[in-house]
């Protein structure tokens, strides 16, 4: 863990939306929802709602740079907005809602203009991309009931992102990016590849994990966001790893390939392929089977969560 923990400041339109793609990634200590940018002290949800402050809605992430550099910070900001409009984001319109960097120092603004510039110069939108880089100003924690909002309030808020349009923006956009294939083939083994981008399925009973008993978590081989537990690991009799639970949102669709009606589980960011879900698991642990591929996954033991970046996630074991 680096000595000196930083901090960075994103706007991208409803704050609701913000935490969730950065909560769950290694190194990330503390997200805030809160309010910055204006020219007026502790304003009320209400006051930046009327458009008369100033302020936008942002995060406030702290964060280890050592795990998860300024870099990746802006990739994940990236993927979560419409950096062509500067009126609001999706739904929410007005200037309270408008995409901004905001930097913290002459590094993290040198990164985030040429962050923007490579998007820019991709092609990838046929717009220009408009989101502002300001330096920043105070900023102001809002109100509890928005703090976390995405676990407070779950249904509601699965709702509100995909009824706002930001779901099929991202999806459209983001999901199954082919500028990133070449880097993929490089960075993940054959079965890894094929089992996460073009959704194969590894042998039973010779895989790396469908015995495997350590305390620890379960993470994306792609992205590393957090996905199963050891806690809630039991041995199915499948041949592959199974879990009651996972312990961050995956993605679930119908899969009617190979002539059979099943539920296939994604992961939420990288897209992965992970296996699927049956709902003939142990009835007290709510009835559900998750049976993964090992090779979508990489484990963190217990005793390296806090060095690997992944400490939030000590309480499981505690």
């Amino acid at each position: 863990m680096s000595e000196q923990l930083k901090v960075a400041t994103f706007a991208g339109g409803c704050f609701w939306c913000m935490v969730e793609p950065f909560d769950r990634r290694p190194g990330i200590h503390e997200i805030t929802s809160g309010y910055t940018g204006g020219h007026t002290e502790n304003p009320t949800y209400r006051e930046v709602c009327s458009e008369t402050t100033g302020h936008v809605e942002a995060v406030q992430i702290t964060y280890d740079p050592d795990i998860f550099p300024y870099e990746k910070l802006l990739e994940v900001y990236w993927q979560q907005i419409d950096p062509t409009d500067d009126s609001g984001q999706f739904n929410d319109r007005g200037g309270s809602y408008k995409p901004v960097i905001f930097y913290h120092d002459e590094e993290q603004k040198s990164m985030a203009e040429k962050s923007k510039q490579a998007l820019q110069e991709s092609g990838k939108f046929k717009d220009d991309i408009v989101v502002e880089i300001e330096e920043a100003k105070p900023f102001y924690r809002a109100e509890d009931e928005h703090q976390d909002y995405y676990k407070k309030n779950s249904f509601h808020y699965k709702l509100y992102k995909k009824g706002s349009g930001r779901k099929g923006f991202i999806d459209k956009h983001w999901k199954n990016n082919k500028a990133d294939v070449e880097q993929l083939r490089e960075q993940l083994t054959d079965i890894q590849y094929k089992v996460t981008q073009e959704d194969a399925t590894e042998t039973p009973y010779k895989n790396e994990y469908w015995d495997h008993e350590e305390d620890g978590i379960y993470v994306d081989i792609v992205s590393g966001e957090p996905l199963f537990s050891s806690t809630d690991k039991y041995d199915a009799g499948c041949g592959w790893p199974s879990f009651t639970k996972p312990i961050a949102e995956v993605e679930e669709h119908m899969d009617t390939s190979l002539g059979m009606r099943r539920i296939e589980v994604r992961s939420n960011y990288a897209n992965s392929h992970l296996g699927h879900v049956f709902d003939d698991g142990p009835k007290e642990e709510g009835g559900m089977r998750y049976c993964i591929n090992s090779a979508a996954l990489k484990f963190i033991p217990k005793d390296e969560l806090e060095e690997k970046g992944y400490g939030k996630y000590k309480v499981l074991f505690e």
